[in-house]
Order: C-alpha cells, then structure tokens, then sequence
C-alpha cells in the first residue's frame, strides 16, 4: 500500500480534544508549521506561509497526548498525510490536510521535557519456581574433566 508518510515540527494550535467512542480513545489537535527564512533586506528572519495540519492520534497514543499536549507548545509529528476535498455550501473546494499520527513528541531543539510512562493495571503474578542458581555437579554436566582418564599403556 502506498501511503505518505510525513513528519513534521510545528506549534500546537488548539487545545486536543479527547473521546473515547467505543472504537477506542481518539484525539486531535490543530498543527501550526510556519516556514521561516532570513530577509536580506531586512537584514532579520521573517516568517513565510504558515501550513495547519489537523493531527489525529488514537488508543494509547491520544490517551498520552490529551495528558501531555498543551498550546503554543514544540512538537514533532510522525505519520500518514491525507489530503481531502469537498465543496461546502456551494463555495469553492475546501481542503483539509489531516496526519493520522504514528508518533508525536516534544521538540527538544526548543524546550525540555520529562518522560514518564504511563501508569499500566497489575496483572497477578504468575507463580514461577525459583530457578537454582547452584552449579550442577560436574558428572551432570558432561564435563570430561570430571571423568577419571585410563593410564596410558606402556611401551616396551
């Protein structure tokens, strides 16, 4: 299957909205990506054409980024383009570039963070025996040096 695949720095545009339908957890935010490039004239960095990209993450990874996604922060977004098209209310075509998101973190180029995972269940404890840490003895092992070794015969 070909698909696109994208990853992209950005400003977090809007505050995630989580749900959780019974397909599972989902949440998405707006991405703000704004090209930046140095004006001679100027003689200062200008920001150009800002792109915004609806970012669309589900199960576990939209339960972490509705607990860690605020605005006006850094991200950096990985995952599969998809551009859509339709015409509303008799307007011209209206397009929206939406990335349903493999992985999302922090841009630590411009800030730090702090990793935690996430709090999982106790399953209960499968009774394992202890396994015996104490060497076999040698016979057991197979160990050739263990093993008295016949005398050679002698030569006469």
């Amino acid at each position: 299957m070909n698909e696109t695949l994208v990853c992209v720095v950005g400003n977090v545009a809007t505050q995630p909205v989580y749900r959780e339908p019974a397909s599972g957890p989902s949440a998405r935010f707006r991405l703000a990506v704004t090209s930046r490039y140095w004006d001679r004239e100027k003689n200062a960095w200008t920001d150009g054409h800002t792109n915004f990209f609806t970012v669309w993450a589900n199960r576990q990874l939209a339960v972490n980024v509705a607990a860690s996604v605020e605005v006006g922060q850094p991200v950096v977004v990985q995952g599969r383009l998809k551009v859509r098209s339709e015409v509303r209310e008799g307007q011209q075509s209206w397009v929206s570039a939406d990335i349903d998101a493999v992985a999302i973190g922090h841009d630590l180029a411009r800030g730090t963070a702090l990793f935690r995972r996430p709090a999982r269940p106790e399953a209960p404890a499968a009774v394992r025996p202890e396994p015996s840490w104490e060497t076999p003895p040698a016979e057991a092992q197979g160990d050739d040096l263990a093993q008295p070794r016949p005398e050679p015969a002698a030569v006469t």
